[in-house]
């Protein structure tokens, strides 16, 4: 037999201090996941639109420039469509970065 006095041990369910302390930490990991996943999916999202309207805009150009003067609407909607998705793309990265 042990000479060690008996300790209570806490009870998650009513000891409101320990409880309360666990819940916080519970929650401050949640945000800190939350947020490297939101600003990370952000980076992403920006990178991609990023990619796709500048190569949009280079493929407009170079439609531009390699064809006659009547394809030039062409080149040009393809460069618009290029910078829609670029700007929706930021858009949504910035939306889900919570900015």
């Amino acid at each position: 037999m042990s000479n060690k006095p008996f300790t209570k041990q806490p009870n998650l369910n009513t000891d409101k201090g320990l409880n309360t302390d666990i819940q916080s930490n519970l929650s401050n990991a949640a945000k800190t996941t939350t947020s490297t996943l939101g600003s990370t999916v952000g980076g992403l999202a920006n990178t991609v639109g990023g990619v796709v309207g500048a190569a949009s805009r280079g493929l407009g150009e170079t439609v531009n420039s390699a064809t006659a003067d009547n394809v030039k609407p062409v080149g040009d909607g393809v460069k618009n469509v290029g910078t829609g998705v670029e700007s929706g793309g930021r858009e949504a990265a910035e939306g889900v970065k919570g900015r």
